[in-house]
């Protein structure tokens, strides 16, 4: 017996960048009414109304960013805040946030407070924490299970598989260059989470980082050390402009960074980390092929260079 009763399509607020872009992915570019003040992508993603704000600018270099976070965690604030009155009008029946990095986007805690007011039955809450390329891939189930539409999200997470198993292929064989990424650049940070992964991907070598842990502070005289083949720049947050800008500021005043190895050989690239290897979401393959470009130059060519990321003038 058939029924004729419709299914409303979920009303879905992301609250989180990558979340934005997976439900897009997975075809519900239309379900989305809210988002953060960072979720940017697809393009048509910038035209909704925004739900979280920064508590206080966030401006200058890594180092002044630096100060202005940690000045808000010390005055036991969060660095972003949810608009509840927002979120209400918007009337959402599903909310995808994040609980891996309160620094990166709202807290989990900060939208649970938001809606303990709320009136009538809330919505439902997908909390999102990938650490690993496999919890990134589970991720896109999750969120495809919220929004009923388990295939689609099965079907993401193995074309997700199939561009990194495609990138491990073309540089099967090849020589591993010792590579050092840097995800902050004062104080030093090096990627942990996916990116060691992605670096393996791609036919490196990681020295810094371990596959799964949250992004370690890094010491100069290790990194000098190590004398890497390459380093990958790759700040939090930051744009290839801004980045490139920083890095040829802040890079050649380290003692030693002209006697590096990568810098001898020219071989310090500058990602965008922005749109690429700081979200866990279907773009990561596109990491993958660019980390692949900036290693086997001559054998693996993917069309990122210029756009995705460029080698540092030195």
């Amino acid at each position: 017996m058939s029924s004729n009763v419709a299914i409303t399509p979920p009303r879905v607020v992301s609250l989180l960048p990558s979340a934005a872009e997976i439900v897009a992915a997975l075809g519900g570019l239309d379900l989305l009414v809210g988002r953060s003040h960072e979720c940017d992508y697809p393009p048509a993603v910038a035209a909704l109304p925004a739900c979280t704000h920064l508590q206080r600018p966030l401006a200058g270099d890594s180092a002044a960013i630096h100060r202005s976070v940690m000045e808000t965690i010390e005055q036991a604030l969060s660095v972003f805040a949810v608009d509840a009155e927002a979120l209400r009008a918007l009337k959402p029946d599903l909310i995808v946030t994040q609980s891996q990095c309160d620094v990166c986007a709202v807290a989990e805690s900060d939208l649970r407070a938001a809606l303990a007011d709320w009136l009538g039955a809330p919505p439902a809450v997908v909390s999102l924490a990938p650490a690993t390329l496999a919890e990134v891939a589970d991720s896109f189930r999750q969120v495809a299970a919220a929004l009923g539409r388990p295939a689609a999200g099965e079907a993401l997470a193995q074309a997700l598989a199939a561009r990194l198993a495609a990138v491990a292929r073309r540089v099967q064989g090849l020589a591993q260059p010792r590579v050092a990424t840097l995800e902050w650049l004062s104080p030093l940070m090096t990627a942990g989470n996916w990116v060691p992964e992605l670096i393996a991907t791609a036919g490196g070598e990681n020295l810094f980082g371990a596959a799964g842990a949250h992004s370690p502070w890094l010491e100069w005289a290790d990194v000098a050390q190590a004398d890497p083949d390459v380093i990958v720049v790759m700040p939090c947050g930051f744009d290839l402009e801004k980045s490139t800008a920083e890095a040829a500021a802040a890079l050649p005043a380290l003692k030693g960074w002209r006697d590096l190895r990568a810098v001898r050989a020219g071989r310090v690239a500058v990602v965008d980390g922005n749109r690429f290897f700081n979200r866990p979401g279907p773009r990561l393959a596109d990491s993958a092929e660019i980390l692949a470009e900036i290693f086997h130059p001559q054998a693996a060519a993917f069309g990122h260079e210029g756009d995705g990321w460029r080698w540092l003038p030195l």
